[in-house]
Formats: C-alpha cells, structure tokens, sequence
C-alpha cells in the first residue's frame, strides 16, 4: 500500500520582504510619471488635429524632451522609431483618433 504524502503548506506573505519600497519613494515615482504623461499629452493634442486626417488609428510615440514623434500604422513600429532615434529616453505612445486610447474596457 502506498502512504499518503503530506500536504503541502501554502505559505503566504512577500517574496523578499527585505525588500520594501517605503511609500513616499512611491508617491515621488507616481508624480513623475503623471507629469511625464501631461507632457507627452500636450504635444499629442498640439499635433492630433492636424495628422488625425490624414492617419486615422495610426500610432505616434512622442518623446517629450525633443518634441520630436514617430507616425506607423503598427504600435510596435512606432515605438521601435523612437528607440533607434531616443535609444535611452522614455517615450510615450498614443493612437491617433478621438481620445487617444485603443481597445475598449
């Protein structure tokens, strides 16, 4: 007869808990990212009126620092654009129709 295994204890709780980011450095990386995006955002809606026409449901990757963007039909392309040109700045990508977004919820 064979025996019966124990089981297995589901042991819960952080992986490294040593390794805790306290939650002002949080607070600080979350409004860098805001201020990051409003910057991105500005220069998405100085441009949208005048490529939306012409480039409906394609994507632009801005990189805010320069002004400068990349128009392909593939998300994957545009942001590819920006890395050969900006290889260590951060971009940020948007689809060019009414809101900005893809995809629905």
């Amino acid at each position: 007869m064979t025996e019966s295994q124990p089981k297995h204890t589901v042991r819960r709780g952080r992986i490294f808990p040593e390794i805790t980011i306290p939650p002002e450095e949080l607070s600080r990386r979350k409004a860098q990212r805001e201020t990051f995006y409003h910057r991105c955002r500005a220069i998405f809606e100085r441009l949208r009126p005048e490529l939306i026409d012409k480039h409906y449901g394609w994507y632009i990757a801005i990189e805010p620092n320069s002004g400068d963007y990349f128009i392909d039909e593939d998300i994957e392309n545009a942001h590819k654009k920006a890395l050969n040109k900006y290889s260590s700045a951060t971009h940020c990508v948007f689809c060019l129709n009414e809101n900005g977004t893809t995809g629905t919820i």
